[in-house]
């Protein structure tokens, strides 16, 4: 029964990704080893922000995620997480190309390598446990939000780099970064003043990070008919 709750709970987290992998074209380019080397500046960028706060902010215990909500230290963490910008932009700018393919190259692998890292190990610990819970249902759940947010943020990264893009989309595209970035200051503030439960919680993450995808999209769209992509 542990390893059919395993398995269910791998499937659940893996499959997506490699079904964005299959139909979105990726595998017809090649682009398996570019998803690799996303996931190992992903891998580099952590280890940077892990340096970064053990030097300013050695207060660990403050940045734990069963700590109580801190907004000052969740908006220090947050500033920190900018770095992930600079890494997901250098990724961005290693791949050849132009057009869709590139942006989920780069949103793919750089998910793909913090799924593993953040959930391969708890599943195989705590997923193959005695008992059944609840929580890595929802942690799965919860790593198909970071996917759509992922290519999100690659895809307003790109937006940003270019110069051909409408006056009137800048102020939006970066509103939504800095939304992105300091998503767990506004968003994660607001779940604990509603005091909401953990499938309230993972429902108002689906639908914020689905309506940022969506607006992300329609800005993409406009300006892959403006340049014939």
């Amino acid at each position: 029964m542990t390893l059919y709750h395993f398995g269910n709970c791998a499937a659940l987290v893996y499959v997506p990704y490699y079904f964005t992998y299959k139909y979105s074209g990726l595998s017809e380019y090649g682009s398996f080893w570019k998803c690799v080397q996303a996931g190992g500046i992903y891998v580099f960028t952590q280890l940077c922000k892990m340096l970064v706060l053990a030097t300013f902010f050695p207060d660990t215990d403050t940045f734990s995620e069963g700590a109580p909500f801190n907004f000052i230290a969740e908006f220090l963490r947050c500033s920190v997480d900018l770095v992930d910008f600079l890494g997901l932009a250098f990724v961005l700018s290693r791949i050849p190309g132009k057009g869709h393919s590139k942006l989920i190259t780069a949103g793919l692998g750089w998910a793909t390598a913090e799924v593993i890292l953040s959930r391969g190990l708890m599943l195989w610990v705590g997923a193959r446990g005695a008992e059944f819970s609840w929580i890595y249902i929802q942690k799965c759940l919860e790593s198909n939000v970071l996917l759509v947010q992922h290519l999100s943020t690659a895809t307003l990264l790109w937006l940003f780099s270019r110069h051909d893009l409408d006056k009137k989309f800048v102020p939006l595209v970066v509103l939504l970064l800095v939304a992105t970035s300091y998503r767990g200051v506004w968003l994660e503030g607001t779940l604990h003043a509603i005091s909401a439960g953990p499938w309230l919680s993972l429902a108002l993450k689906a639908l914020i990070t689905s309506c940022m995808g969506v607006g992300t999209l329609h800005i993409y769209s406009g300006l892959a008919q403006q340049i014939g992509l």
